[in-house]
């Protein structure tokens, strides 16, 4: 055999499994493990209306922690996204209830683009107090936590704010109820902004530069990538998403209060973990958030549907699965 044909036969032999990114691959492998024991544990489980429903009810954390990949991708944490959605939710309704627009439609789609903006808006504060501010987004979003939980609780004077318009309550019960050929609304609208975050972030000069601040925020700046600039935009991307899945959550329950999103945030960097993306930042995986964001969803499932572990464990399992995630990421990234 020939130096050259050697080179080539090598080659060949190292494309194999071990180059596989398996940082991205156990989501998946992990997704298709439950599926296999919620089909032992119970029959039902592995039916297409029980699946439908975990993953309509998954829609809120899902949604929630694509915009989290951003902001964990270019190296920042977010943990005021629960009480975020407490306090966009409350605006909603309160405007809703203002009757401020006759028409119950036009009500309906300006309530829904004052949502977008208000989220958006909850996003950049976050992002100019890390940026501008030079604050550990730890910091900084545990601060704006308070502040939103506190002015929801002020808001609803410590009870619960409710849609109280029968048409606009009818007429914007299809978000969430409804289907599209089939396919349950939230289920549609969690696929829609998966497929437009992965362009982003994996087609775009954006997405590129997130990594880029991920990894290394000095070299980024020393290359000119506007590093406060994209960090500002990724919690931007995180209040959007926010306010994206307050527009699913309203119609559900039609109400809010200072409870609603209590431990969100836990969930939505639970799902990002486990999804494949490093916490330290540098590394993105949308589709992978997602199918972390379904996996948390089906171990609830499954421990209501038997009779192993308490229902009420489910915070302590999740707890445990980021733990658990942390520690396979570390291990594999030593292996590599």
């Amino acid at each position: 055999m020939t130096a050259s044909e050697d080179a080539v036969e090598t080659k060949g032999k190292g494309r194999s499994w071990r180059d596989v990114d398996l940082r991205a691959v156990a989501p998946f492998a992990a997704l298709a493990l439950l599926l296999v024991v919620g089909a032992l544990v119970n029959p039902n489980f592995i039916g297409f209306t029980n699946l439908a429903n975990v993953a309509t009810r998954s829609a809120f954390i899902a949604i929630i922690a694509v915009g989290a990949t951003f902001v964990i991708s270019s190296g920042d944490l977010d943990l005021s996204v629960g009480a975020m959605v407490a306090f966009v939710a409350s605006l909603m309704i309160l405007f809703m209830n203002s009757g401020a627009i006759a028409d119950p439609s036009l009500m309906l789609t300006a309530a829904m683009v004052l949502t977008v903006v208000i989220g958006a808006g909850c996003g950049l504060l976050n992002g100019l107090i890390t940026t501008v501010g030079k604050i550990e987004p730890f910091i900084a979003t545990l601060g704006t936590m308070g502040i939103y939980r506190g002015l929801t609780t002020w808001l609803s004077q410590g009870g619960a704010i409710t849609l109280r318009e029968p048409e606009l309550q009818a007429l914007y019960r299809p978000v969430y109820f409804g289907s599209i050929f089939g396919v349950p609304v939230p289920i549609a609208v969690i696929l829609v902004v998966t497929a437009i975050a992965a362009f982003v972030l994996y087609r775009m000069r954006y997405g590129r530069h997130v990594v880029a601040v991920g990894s290394n925020r000095d070299v980024a700046r020393y290359s000119g990538i506007p590093v406060d600039r994209v960090r500002t935009i990724a919690f931007v991307i995180q209040g959007l998403c926010v306010a994206i899945a307050v527009l699913l959550y309203v119609p559900r329950l039609g109400s809010t209060s200072a409870t609603t999103g209590i431990l969100w945030e836990l969930q939505a960097i639970t799902a990002v973990v486990v999804g494949g993306t490093a916490l330290k930042g540098g590394a993105g995986r949308v589709w992978g958030t997602i199918c972390g964001a379904f996996i948390l969803e089906l171990v609830g499932n499954i421990m209501l549907l038997s009779n192993f572990i308490s229902e009420y464990l489910i915070g302590a399992i999740q707890g445990a699965i980021i733990i658990i995630a942390m520690l396979v990421q570390r291990s594999l990234v030593r292996k590599s």
